[in-house]
Parts: structure tokens; C-alpha cells; sequence
């Protein structure tokens, strides 16, 4: 312990700490815990031995003999008392140990657990002052309930040790009420009875019971020393879920809710943000938990209207979040609850709650838009810039609800929001601040973005309005911006507005602080109205041009900009498309073939991959064939089909040579070969049939690449070629070659030491599978060594690595299917299955991670369904080797578990995985424990 504690070297320390682990756990632990009790030692060595005492008593109970549990608890009351005066952290922890202890004992073993506590606590004793002994049973009375929710008490016992808990409340809360209503209770004391009263009320214990308390706990808001403990008490006793059963009770708890109204608006004007932070958590636990109760008691109507105009206050408290305060982020959930509750009930009642609360949700935009408003620049510009970002997450919070509640005030609330918006911009009498504009739009953009406003008849004047608006700043201008991007769909049904906002948005791509803003939304023009584009497109490449050659945009917004240009360009005749392609891509080949000639250096390397970056993000948008058109309207748009080769296919065979030569320099790369594989990648999923003339040089280029240096970058494009031209017997050929040379390197690789490339053995995992499945007859090549491959697979299956383990799993989930159809894979499968199975054994035994057990679940699935002839002999012969799959598990509990998987029950794949959890879990030593409850 003194090396654990006092020791300076780093390496002594977790030595000692991973021995003491040990020791805490060994039997030897009964012992020497109550040695290091004794009152000469220091609080650090005598918090090590009652934290020893509560693991053997929690984790250890059955190791306990009956007729020792009475000299345990008398050990334990003793030294309670004892360290009642003594160290703080050291008595806790004894408590938690008695807790733990008596959870175990009830019921039957003790009966009355609670009331025997409060009872020897209140008993005389000469030695230990009163107010030490009332503290240290306090203290055992609210970590008893703390203890019962982390408890690893099998289900069963838990419910009925919460109920025979429930019901000992009997024998605390009157003690509770007594100290917190006598006058000499020192504050201490009180703020002990508030915890205990919180620890209580999550045993779900009726909400009528516990009313004194509660009373109790509002006057002890009044108390500044007391009151952050009464606001946990209130919130904990209000929000528990059983609470809304009593519906008499919550009504009692309306009113000491609005009479907190005053001291709230006390602590908003004194800027006392831990005051208005509290009686706002109080009004929204009320108000968020119990709403649907609450609007029932339709009698009631006006004390719950009272209530929610309370929490609009506290939506729209003063001040600047998160600056000025931190509370109204906490109401804006009431109000999506309060919604749903309101649109829950049938249409009549539905109609009466719609006449009360459709005024209140207006109200509530305009309190959120006035809170969603940026401060003063001046102002702004002294924040931090982690403030900066909860301000932006906040308007995003803000954002969410407006959309949310677009669903009960539909079409007047764009109306609504039009009108002012209008008024602000037409009024020449009082100018208005942009932060006033900014909001306005905002809350259009937060509706926009996601609800279909096609059939809004506002939304043209606001089309209109746009350009009106002097953009004087930043914030105004993204805000602009994200606004016309959201509109886009609304645009491409109104192709007339495009010119309205086009101009706005290339002059905005200009400017470095609105790269983000003006890039998506130039993306989402492009995208959702490419075939209304084509008179803009010479003015949007030349701007687009501009601004990359400039520099001015990050690497990611290049990369989007080119995806623009991609969706642009796709609706454009071929000659157009190419001839804009060579104007575009011509600079960059020109700067490619420099640094083609340049020696390898790390700042080339990135000049490089931002290029072949832009060349890939601009092919996986250029698609002439129009794969990806969903847009009922633009079928009527829908241009004729081209003739002659794709665009794309004739850039990238003007530029194969150049990317050859790049790659002879960098193949030792991994991000370079990546980028480079990326660049085809992504054409073959945008172009599928008509990349069929690149693919003889593609694959022979690959197979030169994945010869020198192997990569998994290459097995996944070779993976995709598989995937796409699977059934195309002219341009199968060299793919089949390809595949099987990279199979051929792979398994040199696997004899070398596989180790140091899990991800080359990840990919090409996924690469079989994926041969398997689009075209197993690949196996049946006679220079395919089937069974080496297999060899690999039960390899791979024993990786630290689980993605990899999972690829291999994959690989079999596969291949164990095809053992009818495909001769060699039987007979290798028949020859070397025992050795796979040894492996998912191991696997499920423990050697491998348990979120994998399901994919290990899959193998055996497969095995019982294709192999089971054999699997029953495999897994006797498997089982019957001392200490396998694991030390932790007896022969009968192997025997059960392979009478299992060979039972009826093996067709069904749910059930098959269960038996593989429950048996990996004996096999860990984990059956029973808490580590199972979530698993």
C-alpha cells in the first residue's frame, strides 16, 4: 500500500496496484481487511481494507457460511460506530459494506434490516457523541439504496429486495421529517437528510408517501446552504416514472412550484445563475415528466397553464447563452413533450388543448428566435471560442425544435415568420439590426432544411426578399447562404427564382470566411437543379476555376466544390462536358507531371494527394447516365442517351499513363497508393458498366502494384471490379487473373508472417467473400490453392484484431455453404473443417473479443447446416481435451453445450447464437455477474 501511495516511480505503482487487485480478491483478504482496520493506521490503509470487505461481501457472498453472517454484521456495526468520529471516506466505504451485506441477508436472513439500523444507531452509547452517530447512520441509510442500483443481484432478488426496501421506508422517513423539522438541527445534518431522502426516492417508492418530505425539501429552498441538496431531492422525487400514478399528489405540487416564481425572478435580476438554474430544473421536472397526466385533469387546466408559462419564462430567460446564463437549453425538451402529448389525444379534445396552445407555441418562436439572435459584435468578439461552439450547438438545439414545432403550427407559422421578416426589410423608419434579419432567416432555414416547403406559398417572396437584404457580416451571410441551399429542391421546381439567388452565392465562393456556407450550397444547387444549370455552367466553372486556383478554400471544400461541378457537368452534351473537363483538369495535370519528375518528399506527397483527391471527388459526381436521378420531376427533363465513350473514361485514359508514373515513385506509400486506388474506386461505382474499357489496364496496372508492394487500398478495388463485373463474361478475364494473382501474393505474405498487415488480411478476407458470393466458380480454378486459402482463414480467425476476425468470419459464413456445389471447397472442408472449428472454439473459449460471438455464432450455424455429419464427430473429439476451449467450464457443461449445438434447435440461427453467449460467458468466468446484465 505504501508503494501504491507514496512511491514515485510510475511502474512500482501499477505493479502494486495490480497486486493488491489480486489480494483483495484472495481468501486471505477475510483476514487481513480487519487488520488494516485497526485505528493506528493511516485513512489510506484502512480505505483499502473496507474496500476489501465490500468486494468479498458483494462480488464473493457464496463463499460466506451461514453461520458466520451474524459475527459479520457485528463486526461491521462495531467498526461503523467506531469510525462514526473517524475518517470520512473510510466510514463510507464500511457503510457501503453492511449494505451490501444486509442486500444479501434480506429477507429472509434478516428480516427487519432498516429498522434494526436506525435502532442500534439510536441506542445510547457513551463513547460516540449523538451527532456522530446520527451522521454515520445517515450516511448507511443513503448508500443502502445506492448500493441495491449497482448491486449484482441476480434479476429475480432484485425485485424483491426493492420491494421489502419500499416498504422499510417506514421505519427512515419519519426519522428524516423529525431532523429536518427540528429547530436545532444544524445544517450539516439537513443537507445528510436531503441526500438520504434523494438516494430513497429512486427505489420507486409511491409518490404520496413521500409528500412530507417533499413539502419539506421547498421550504429548504429558502435555506442558500441547503438549497442545491432540496433541488436534487425535489427533482429525483418528481421525476422517478412511477410518480404519475399520483395524479392528486402532482396537483399538490403545482402550487410550491409557481411559489417559487418570485425568488426566480429575484435571482434573474442579482444574476444568480446557480438560483434560476435550480427552480428551472424543478418547474421542468414537473412540467416535462408528468405533462400528459397534467393536461388530463382538465378541471386543472389553468394551474397547468400557469406552470408551462412558467417554463416559457425560463425558455426566455435574459441574456446571452452560455454566457449570461445556462438554464433555458434545459426546457427545450418540455416543449417537445408537451407537443406530442397535445397531438396524442382524440381530435375533439385534441381541438380544445390546440385553442389554448397554439397561442403559446408563437409565442415560444418568438422567445427561441429572439434567444437563437447573436450578440453585439463588439461583444461577441469576447468570447471564447468553447462558448463560440456551445452557442452554435445551442442554435442547433433551437433549430430542432422549430422543425418540431412546424407540426402543430403548420403553413401560419412560414407565414408568420415571412411577415416580420418583410416588415423588418421594408421598413425604412427604423432600420433593423442583421442580428434581427439573421434570426428570422434562421428559423426559415431550421423549417426548410428538412420539411417539404414546396407547397409554401411564401417562399417566392422570400426568393425575392433575399437580395434585399445588405450583407454586412459573416454570421448573416452563412445564415443566406444555408438558406438558399435549403431551398434547393423548391428551386429546381421553379427554375425561373435560380437567377434570383445564383449571382449571390458564386460571389459568396469568393470569400475565405464563407467557404463552408457557399460551397454546400453551390453543392446543393448543382446537385438538386444540374438539368435547369446548363446556361450558367461556363459562369459557375469559370468562378468555381477561380477560386481553386486561388487557393482559397480548405482541402475539403475543394473536395465538395469538385463534387459540384461533377453533378453540374453530368447534365451537359459529352463535347460540352469535355471540353469543360480539359479546362478544368488541364492545370492540375500540368502540376501532376511536375511532381511526377520531383524525388519523393513529404510536401509533394501532399500536393499530390490533393489532386488525385479533386480528380476522384469530381468522378464519383460525374455521371452522365444518371444512376442516381430519383427526382420524379426531371424525368421529363431527362436528356437522350449518350453515344461513344464516357467522359470520365476518356479523362482517365488520357491521364493513366501520368498516374502509372506517380505511382512507380510513391508504391511504398500507403496513403498515395490509397489515393490513387480511390480515384478508380470511385469512378467504377459511379460509371459500373461503362468503366468496362478501363478495366484491362486497370487490372493489370493493379496486379504490377499489389506484386511489389501489397496494399489493402488495391484488394479493395479489386474487390469492387469483382463485385461489378462478376457476370460479364467479355471483361471477366483479366479481373479472374487479377484475383488470382492477388490471392497468390497474398498466401506468399501469409508464409512470410501475416502479423504486421491485419488490414491486408482484413481486405482480403472481404475480397473472398465477395468472390464467393458474385462468382464462386473462381474456386474452381486449378491454380486456385483452395486449401491454403482456407489455412489462412482459420489463421486470420485468431487476430487480435476484430475487424479482421470479423472479415474472416465472413469469409466462412460463405464459403461453408458452397461445399456441395463447388468440389474442391468440400473436400477441403471435409479434410481440414476440425481445424476451423478448433479455432472458433478457441475463439468462444475466450481468445477472442465477446462482440464478435456472433459472427463465431455464424460459423457454427453454417458447419451444423452443411457439415453436420462431421461436426458431431469434430466437436466430441474437440470438447474432449483437457482445459479446452477454457479451464472455467466441467465436462458436463462441454457436453451440454455440444448437445446443444447438435439439437433441433440448430436450425435456428437466433437460438444457436444465444447458445454460443451463454457458453462463452461460463467459459470466462462471467455467468451471473453484472457483466452479463447488458450483454
Amino acid at each position: 500500500l505504501h508503494q501504491l501511495y507514496y512511491d514515485p516511480n510510475i511502474e512500482n505503482k501499477n505493479l502494486a496496484q495490480k497486486w493488491l487487485m489480486q489480494a483483495q480478491v484472495s481468501p486471505q483478504a477475510w483476514h487481513f481487511s480487519w487488520l488494516l482496520l485497526n485505528m493506528d493506521k493511516v485513512p489510506e490503509i484502512q480505505y483499502f481494507g473496507a474496500s476489501a470487505l465490500h468486494i468479498k461481501i458483494s462480488r464473493y457472498w457464496n463463499d460466506i457460511p451461514a453461520d458466520q453472517y451474524e459475527s459479520l454484521k457485528s463486526q461491521l456495526f462495531t467498526h461503523i460506530t467506531r469510525f462514526a468520529s473517524g475518517s470520512k471516506i473510510v466510514l463510507t466505504r464500511l457503510c457501503v459494506a453492511l449494505a451490501s451485506l444486509a442486500l444479501s441477508m434480506m429477507p429472509e436472513a434478516w428480516p427487519c434490516a432498516v429498522a434494526d439500523m436506525v435502532r442500534m444507531f439510536q441506542a445510547e452509547d457513551s463513547n460516540v457523541d449523538g451527532r456522530a452517530r446520527c451522521l454515520a447512520l445517515l450516511e448507511l441509510l443513503t448508500v443502502l439504496p445506492e448500493e441495491f442500483q449497482t448491486s449484482r443481484l441476480p434479476q429475480y432478488r432484485k425485485g424483491q429486495v426493492r420491494s421489502v426496501l419500499a416498504q422499510e421506508c417506514g421505519s427512515v422517513f419519519p426519522l428524516l421529517e423529525q431532523l429536518l423539522q427540528q429547530q436545532d438541527s444544524p445544517g450539516f445534518i439537513k443537507q445528510k437528510v436531503l441526500k438520504c431522502f434523494s438516494s430513497w426516492v429512486q427505489l420507486e417508492i409511491p409518490l404520496m408517501d413521500c409528500e412530507n418530505l417533499i413539502q419539506a425539501a421547498f421550504t429548504s429552498l429558502q435555506d442558500p446552504e441547503l438549497f442545491d441538496t432540496a433541488v436534487e431531492a425535489v427533482v429525483n422525487a418528481i421525476s422517478q416514472p412511477d410518480a404519475q400514478r399520483y395524479v392528486n399528489t402532482l396537483l399538490k405540487l403545482i402550487p410550491p412550484v409557481l411559489g417559487l416564481q418570485e425568488q426566480l425572478r429575484q435571482a434573474v435580476q442579482s444574476g444568480d445563475m446557480e438560483t434560476s438554474h435550480g427552480i428551472c430544473r424543478i418547474a421542468v421536472a414537473l412540467g416535462e415528466n408528468h405533462s400528459r397526466a397534467l393536461l388530463d385533469q382538465v378541471e386543472h387546466w389553468q394551474s397547468f397553464l400557469a406552470l408551462v408559462n412558467m417554463i416559457m419564462f425560463c425558455t426566455g430567460i435574459p441574456g446571452h447563452y452560455p454566457v449570461n446564463e445556462t438554464t433555458s437549453s434545459l426546457t427545450l425538451t418540455f416543449w417537445y413533450t408537451l407537443q406530442d402529448d397535445i397531438l396524442s389525444f382524440e381530435p375533439d379534445k385534441q381541438a380544445v388543448y390546440q385553442q389554448v396552445y397554439r397561442p403559446v407555441y408563437f409565442q415560444l418562436v418568438d422567445v427561441l428566435l429572439h434567444k437563437a439572435q447573436f450578440p453585439s459584435d463588439e461583444e461577441y468578439g469576447f468570447w471564447s471560442s468553447d462558448e463560440k461552439e456551445q452557442f452554435r450547438i445551442y442554435r442547433v438545439d433551437i433549430s430542432d425544435t422549430l422543425m418540431y414545432v412546424y407540426e402543430m403550427l403548420g403553413a401560419e407559422l412560414l407565414s408568420s415568420l415571412y411577415d416580420k421578416l418583410g416588415r423588418l426589410l421594408t421598413n425604412t423608419e427604423q432600420p433593423s439590426t442583421w442580428q434581427h434579419t439573421e434570426a428570422l432567416l434562421y428559423g426559415f432555414q431550421s423549417i426548410a432544411e428538412t420539411i417539404d416547403v414546396n407547397y409554401s406559398d411564401v417562399v417566392p417572396g422570400l426568393i425575392g426578399l433575399i437580395p434585399r437584404i445588405s450583407i454586412s457580416n459573416v454570421q448573416l451571410a452563412d445564415t443566406v447562404m444555408f438558406t438558399i441551399g435549403a431551398l434547393s429542391e423548391w428551386l429546381a421546381d421553379h427554375p425561373v427564382m435560380i437567377n434570383n439567388v445564383l449571382p449571390l452565392v458564386l460571389q459568396a465562393l469568393g470569400n475565405p470566411e464563407l467557404s463552408i456556407s457557399s460551397v454546400s450550397t453551390l453543392k446543393k444547387i448543382c446537385r438538386e437543379c444540374k438539368y435547369d444549370l446548363p446556361p450558367y455552367a461556363a459562369n459557375i466553372v469559370a468562378v468555381s476555376q477561380e477560386v481553386l486556383m486561388k487557393q482559397i478554400h480548405k482541402t475539403s471544400q475543394c473536395m465538395w466544390l469538385m463534387q459540384a461541378l461533377g453533378f453540374l457537368l453530368s447534365a451537359l452534351q459529352v463535347e460540352e462536358i469535355l471540353k469543360n473537363l480539359h479546362s478544368l483538369i488541364t492545370p492540375y495535370i500540368q502540376q501532376l507531371e511536375k511532381l511526377a519528375d520531383e524525388t519523393p518528399n513529404p510536401s509533394n506527397k501532399l500536393a499530390i494527394i490533393h489532386i488525385l483527391g479533386l480528380l476522384s471527388n469530381l468522378f464519383t459526381t460525374l455521371d452522365i447516365s444518371h444512376h442516381d436521378d430519383d427526382h420524379e420531376s426531371s424525368e421529363v427533363k431527362k436528356l437522350p442517351v449518350q453515344q461513344g465513350p464516357n467522359p470520365v473514361v476518356v479523362v482517365l485514359q488520357q491521364v493513366f499513363q501520368l498516374i502509372q508514373k506517380v505511382l512507380s515513385k510513391w508504391l511504398n506509400d500507403a496513403q498515395v497508393v490509397e489515393s490513387v486506388c480511390a480515384i478508380f474506386e470511385k469512378s467504377v461505382k459511379t460509371l459500373l458498366d461503362d468503366f468496362a474499357p478501363m478495366v484491362p489496364q486497370l487490372c493489370e496496372m493493379l496486379g504490377q502494384m499489389y506484386s511489389t508492394i501489397p496494399q489493402a487500398s488495391a484488394i479493395d478495388l479489386t474487390r469492387q471490379l469483382v463485385h461489378i463485373f462478376a457476370h460479364e463474361p467479355a471483361h471477366f478475364p483479366p479481373i479472374k487473373a487479377l484475383f488470382l494473382l492477388v490471392t497468390s501474393v497474398t498466401l506468399t505474405l501469409f508464409q512470410q508472417g501475416p502479423r504486421d498487415h491485419p488490414d491486408i488480411v482484413d481486405s482480403f478476407m472481404q475480397l473472398l467473400a465477395q468472390a464467393l458470393k458474385r462468382k464462386p466458380d473462381l474456386f474452381l480454378c486449378s491454380n486456385l490453392d483452395v486449401k491454403a486459402v482456407f489455412q489462412c482463414g482459420v489463421l486470420s480467425l485468431k487476430f487480435p484484431e476484430a475487424p479482421t476476425v470479423k472479415a474472416s468470419c465472413g469469409f466462412f459464413t460463405e464459403l461453408l455453404p458452397r461445399c456441395g456445389e463447388i468440389a474442391p471447397v468440400g473436400q477441403v472442408v471435409h479434410e481440414n473443417g476440425k481445424v476451423l472449428l478448433q479455432a472458433v472454439l478457441e475463439g468462444v473459449g475466450g481468445q477472442a473479443s465477446r462482440s464478435l460471438m456472433d459472427h463465431f455464432a455464424e460459423i457454427l450455424f453454417a458447419l451444423n447446416k452443411h457439415c453436420f455429419s462431421y461436426l458431431s464427430i469434430w466437436i466430441k473429439e474437440a470438447m474432449q481435451q483437457d482445459g479446452f476451449p477454457s479451464a472455467r467450464v466441467s465436462p458436463e457443461q462441454k457436453e451440454t453445450f455440444s448437445q446443444q449445438i447438435l439439437s433441433r434447435e440448430r436450425v435456428n440461427k437466433r437460438r444457436v447464437k444465444e447458445m454460443v453467449k451463454e457458453f462463452t460467458l461460463l467459459c470466462r468466468g462471467l455467468h451471473g455477474t453484472e457483466y452479463t446484465a447488458d450483454y
